[in-house]
């Protein structure tokens, strides 16, 4: 595959280790040639790193598959999920799992993406449900349009809520950008 062509949540093998794509940027400065900046995360450290690349220039990506899990419980080994097929527990590190730990809740469904048959990490629905376990007492008469207010919810994501948000209210939030899209 062609630089130009890895879209984000693409797994590629760089260096002899396997990256996630956070984010890229297909960039043409002037009368140089065409770049891709690439924000990558090292699926078994979890450490992130930015690199670019020519894009023309060839990228190895990485065999991976998904298989369909559901969310046991988290310990200090890791989280813990159980393979809907085969009915084996499976413990992924908290730095394989990355910003997902702030959304994963008990019993939720998942897709555990595998390599070689090992756990490298998973992917979360578009939009979760979590309560709103810290925040500001909301002002009378707000409405959407007002200014935003910190808040914290129950699994410990920090975000931005609008005024009308209440602690012990279910909000959506979206898994990609962390942030809140309305009332459940």
């Amino acid at each position: 595959m062609k630089a130009k062509d890895v879209r984000r949540g693409t797994v590629i093998k760089f260096k002899n280790n396997l990256f996630s794509v956070m984010d890229f940027h297909h960039h043409t400065p002037g009368n140089l040639r065409a770049m891709v900046h690439m924000k990558l995360r090292n699926l078994m450290t979890g450490t992130q790193m930015e690199q670019r690349f020519s894009s023309t220039e060839d990228i190895e990506t990485a065999d991976v598959f998904n298989q369909a899990a559901t969310f046991l419980y988290a310990d200090q080994n890791g989280f813990h999920f159980m393979n809907s097929e085969t009915f084996e527990e499976v413990n992924i590190s908290e730095e394989q799992i990355g910003s997902g730990k702030y959304y994963v809740q008990e019993g939720m469904q998942v897709q555990l993406s595998m390599y070689e048959e090992n756990p490298i990490g998973i992917q979360l629905p578009q939009t979760v449900t979590l309560v709103i376990a810290e925040t500001e007492p909301g002002l009378k008469g707000a409405t959407a349009t007002n200014s935003p207010k910190p808040a914290k919810t129950d699994t410990g994501l920090q975000l931005t809520v609008p005024q009308f948000v209440n602690i012990g209210d279910k909000v959506i939030i979206n898994t990609e950008t962390g942030e809140y899209q309305s009332r459940a």
